[in-house]
């Protein structure tokens, strides 16, 4: 076990601030052990410790244990943790991890561990696919596992079955890939209890959408990528990410992908306890280019947004209504 999937247990994301403040700093916790650490926003981490067990003559389990100690100590945070030989395993460790107990899978356990696994709990699966997948009984990675390859090109298609077909059998070709967390704004709509309707999932999105369109044109910046992250009543999540047509900052353009984003889900009665937007590959705005458009629909709501955008830097952030800036 040479991998950690780590989840920080932030703050409530109601202080944006804080919280982005506060995985960088993290972050950092976990460069002390290892430069080859993976940002997976808006609270997470993949940290690869293939050397530090070496250099500190621990497991990565016991580093773990050490990791989970400072982040408490000097943060304040405490994290779940999943351990596995690959960054996979690691992952799909971390759903059964919980405060305080490092789930760890040996490598010559993976295959075991996975067979009794929802094929929907594996990252990459999405809904559409776990429910053809589910109407011919292949709802468990065991099964799956166990199934013809030609049985799952079929169904989901060449590349994608053959992808499935390694990663039930426990076959990971992921690697950690360093990153910077910096080059990203973040913005979460915690539901004050389980919510089920599909109208307040888009009203949070509106309204996550429409502030991160305000913070990237007051930083004088564009994202390149929107990542949408649905936590559910259980703990676990999903998380999909699309890269824009172009770079942008403008908000009906950001919610639009938003909606893009929840839509794909095909969430069915979800109880959804937090959503999160997060716009990625930042870039300059003065060297952004965007299509020349003759819509005056189009060019009124950019005016609209120049004057919101005055009315939240005299009166504050919440003087404008989430829906104000909706084309």
């Amino acid at each position: 076990m040479t991998i950690l999937c780590v989840r920080f247990q932030l703050p409530p994301a109601s202080e944006t601030v804080a919280v982005e403040a506060a995985l960088p700093a993290l972050l950092g916790l976990l460069e002390e052990f290892t430069p080859v650490v993976e940002a997976l926003p808006p609270d997470g981490a993949l940290a690869d410790l293939r050397g530090a067990e070496r250099y500190f003559g621990r497991s990565a389990v016991e580093l773990a244990s050490v990791i989970r100690v400072r982040a408490l100590a000097l943060h304040g945070v405490d994290c779940v943790i999943g351990a596995g030989p690959g960054p996979l395993s690691a992952r799909m460790a971390l759903r059964a991890a919980r405060p305080g107990v490092t789930c760890a899978v040996p490598a010559d356990e993976v295959r075991e561990f996975l067979a009794g696994q929802p094929v929907a709990a594996l990252p990459g699966v999405g809904t559409a696919t776990a429910r053809t997948l589910g109407e011919y009984g292949l709802d468990t990675l065991g099964r799956v596992a166990a199934a013809p390859l030609s049985t799952l090109q079929r169904l989901i298609g060449v590349k994608a079955g053959r992808e499935l077909h390694e990663k039930a059998n426990g076959v990971d070709r992921g690697r950690v890939v360093p990153n910077a967390v910096s080059r990203s704004l973040a913005t979460e709509r915690p539901f004050e209890r389980d919510e089920l309707d599909p109208d307040r999932h888009r009203r949070a999105l509106l309204s996550a959408a429409e502030e991160l369109g305000a913070r990237l044109r007051a930083l004088e910046k564009v994202c390149g990528t929107l990542t949408l992250t649905v936590r559910y009543a259980d703990c676990s999540s999903t998380t999909r990410t699309r890269t824009l047509k172009e770079p942008t900052a403008h908000s009906a353009a950001l919610t639009r992908t938003a909606y893009g984003l929840y839509e794909a889900l095909g969430l069915q009665r979800a109880r959804v306890r937090a959503i999160a937007l997060r716009a990625e590959a930042l870039g300059p705005a003065e060297q952004a280019s965007y299509q020349l458009t003759f819509d005056p629909v189009e060019e009124k709501v950019r005016r609209v947004e120049e004057v919101a955008d005055r009315v939240r830097a005299k009166f504050g952030p919440g003087a404008v209504k989430p829906g104000t800036l909706a084309a």
